[in-house]
Order: C-alpha cells, then sequence, then structure tokens
C-alpha cells in the first residue's frame, strides 16, 4: 500500500465522518432521533469524554473543564504518535494488512479530535434548538469542543422478565452505545489487527 492510497482512504474516512456530523449537528436539535429500521435509528447526543462518555474528572480531583483539555491533548499527542506509525509503517513496505488498519485508526482519531478541539468555535449549543454553523455565537472555546454521536443500534430493546431476582422488570438494551463514523473505523482498524494479527505483522509485505 502506498503513501498515497493511505491518504486517499483517511480523507474518505475523514469526510464521510464529517460531513455525517455536520449535517446531524445542524439538522437535530440534541438527543432528537429518527428512526431508520427498528434497529437502527440517528440519534443525536454529545460526548464531553471519552470512550462511552466517560470523563477524567470521574476518577482525578479535577474539574470537568480541566479534564476536558488534559483528554483533548493527549488525543493530540496520541493522534501524532498514530500518525508516525502510520508513516513509518508505509516508509518499511509493512504488510498491506497493517496500513489498512493503522489508516483506519489514525482516521478515526482525526476525526474525533476535529470535534473536540474546533466544534465548539465552529457551532452554537444545539438544547432546545438545531444549531448553526459558523453563527454568531459558539458553544465553547478552542479545545473545548464536544464529540458528535449518531449511529444507534438498539437491536433488543426490552424488560428482564419480573421472576428474574434483583434485575426483575428492569430494562435491557442491546446494543446501547450510541457512536460515529470515526468510531467505526477505529474499532474496524482495531478489529483488523485482533483477528488477522499475524498477517497485519508478517516480516513480508503481502
Amino acid at each position: 500500500m502506498q503513501l498515497k492510497k493511505s491518504l486517499i482512504l483517511v480523507l474518505l474516512v475523514l469526510l464521510a465522518d464529517q460531513i455525517s456530523k455536520i449535517y446531524v449537528k445542524t439538522h437535530f436539535q440534541l438527543e432528537e432521533s429518527v428512526e431508520v429500521f427498528a434497529w437502527f435509528k440517528i440519534f443525536f447526543i454529545e460526548n464531553d469524554g471519552a470512550a462511552w462518555g466517560t470523563k477524567l474528572s470521574d476518577f482525578l480531583p479535577i474539574g470537568e473543564r480541566t479534564a476536558k483539555l488534559v483528554l483533548t491533548i493527549f488525543r493530540l499527542f496520541a493522534i501524532a504518535g498514530i500518525g508516525y506509525w502510520l508513516w513509518d509503517i508505509i516508509r518499511k513496505g509493512s504488510n498491506t494488512t497493517l496500513q489498512v488498519a493503522v489508516s483506519l485508526i489514525f482516521a478515526g482519531a482525526v476525526g474525533n479530535i476535529i470535534d473536540s478541539v474546533f466544534y465548539g468555535l465552529l457551532f452554537d449549543h444545539s438544547y432546545g434548538q438545531v444549531a448553526s454553523f459558523l453563527g454568531e455565537e459558539h458553544y465553547a472555546g478552542l479545545f473545548y469542543g464536544k464529540v458528535v454521536d449518531m449511529l444507534y443500534f438498539p437491536i433488543i430493546d426490552t424488560q428482564w422478565p419480573e421472576w428474574i431476582p434483583w434485575i426483575g422488570g428492569n430494562n435491557f438494551r442491546f446494543f446501547a452505545p450510541v457512536f460515529n463514523l470515526a468510531d467505526t473505523a477505529i474499532s474496524t482498524g482495531v478489529g483488523i489487527l485482533l483477528v488477522f494479527n499475524k498477517r497485519a505483522f508478517a516480516k513480508t509485505a503481502a
């Protein structure tokens, strides 16, 4: 896989990710949803933290604003590291499987960091209104944007039977997380590395 092909893959993922996020942000109010199928919805939420909405302030004695800044800076360093890894394996002519996987991970990471770094300045808020792009007001400063998520697959949405101890009557939902195309790219890249580990890290290029 050549550098040009890797860049094309990264750009395609970024374009699809950002177009979908900008569309949802400028057409949906926060927590508004549209049912595509019974098991698939476009459900607009914003993630202010890491994976699954986890925040550093949940674990460290720091304020949410400081935690958000630390997380964004950490992501920037992580992207720099992944970018260098991608450049290095392409330069060395590593296995195509590895290059595709790292390209997807890099593209997904960049897609989400764009939200975190710039979206606070590019949009106004989505609480009870549809946000505008490049409007007069913005909802946060540089580095304090929120990641836009919208893909929701409640494949099973039911309740536990009442006769089951402790959890009877409680809601059971599979699959509960709401994510975006950048998350999908990262998960796909990691999945390739796990499933095709021997091929990806083979010493000779495919």
